[in-house]
């Protein structure tokens, strides 16, 4: 399997993994510059030249795969007789600096509701490194002409298309992905919003509305959905920036993006401590 293909795999497993490349060779050594080789968690495909240098870096891209927030970095490796790796010895005479790039899992969003402000949001969130799920229950909200606007995107783009029950579509996303409510019809958003309340493992929920359609449904969601208090609260509406109050589709997709970037941005800063502290001091480089 090729790496391309490797690094596909682990993103449609949302899997972490290393991306390892020989970037400089100095002298003989196993591989030339440009070899690469993918580290998963516990799968890796092709080789840097096996030996010493292929182990430590797994070794090292495991440890990253476990990080919270990875960065990339340089390895450093003398092929001599004279250094004992911990995985052998390789004197082939040369040296080798290795990459490694962290191939985190990207973020997941699903919007429900492709209308005026859903495909404003849609151009938005198209140009970020994410899986994007749009999902309406117009046909006509989801043609190849329509959503043309997000042609050559970034972002992995799945586009559901629901007659019936879109709030189906939750039990199918992947787990914390951050769904935003903001369909056509009021039903619609209420039973949107009583089955993200009843489909575990989901990211953050929003709803787009008034305060007036969210006290109602707030009233229906206690006494209807049978929710407790905190299991409502998860639900935040109004979504977007406060003290942007234009209403424009443009300007309020651009309220809920920056919004939902804030998101994400707070889930890596809450990331476990003593993951981060595992990595405060990752090892530059490592003789071979």
């Amino acid at each position: 399997m090729s790496w391309v293909a490797a690094v596909a795999r682990l993103r449609a497993r949302r899997e972490p993994g290393v991306l390892v490349t020989v970037a400089t060779v100095r002298g003989h050594a196993p591989r030339r510059a440009g070899a690469k080789l993918v580290v998963g968690r516990t799968e890796t495909w092709g080789s840097i030249g096996g030996g010493n240098i292929e182990a430590v870096a797994i070794d090292r891209a495991r440890e990253l795969n476990g990080a919270a927030d990875p960065e990339p970095e340089l390895m450093e490796f003398a092929l001599n007789d004279k250094v004992t790796g911990r995985h052998g010895v390789q004197c082939c005479g040369g040296a080798v600096t290795v990459l490694l790039e962290p191939l985190p899992v990207v973020q997941a969003v699903a919007v429900f509701g492709v209308g005026h402000v859903g495909l404003e949001l849609a151009r938005i969130l198209a140009r970020h490194h994410l899986d994007l799920h749009l999902i309406d229950t117009r046909p006509d909200m989801l043609t190849d002409e329509r959503l043309g606007v997000l042609a050559d995107p970034v972002a992995r783009i799945d586009v559901h298309h629901t007659p019936l029950l879109p709030e189906e579509v939750l039990a199918e996303l992947p787990p914390g992905t951050h769904v935003l409510i903001m369909t056509h019809d009021h039903a619609e958003d209420a039973a949107l919003c009583d089955a993200a309340l009843r489909t575990p493992g989901l990211g953050s929920v929003g709803l787009i509305g008034s305060a007036a359609k969210w006290a109602r449904f707030r009233q229906r969601l206690a006494d209807e959905g049978g929710h407790d208090a905190a299991a409502i609260d998860r639900i935040k509406t109004p979504i977007g920036i406060a003290g942007i109050t234009g209403k424009e589709p443009a300007t309020i997709a651009v309220s809920v993006a920056a919004d939902l970037l804030r998101t994400f941005e707070q889930e890596r800063r809450w990331a476990a401590p003593d993951t981060l502290a595992a990595v405060a001091d990752p090892p530059v480089a490592s003789s071979a």
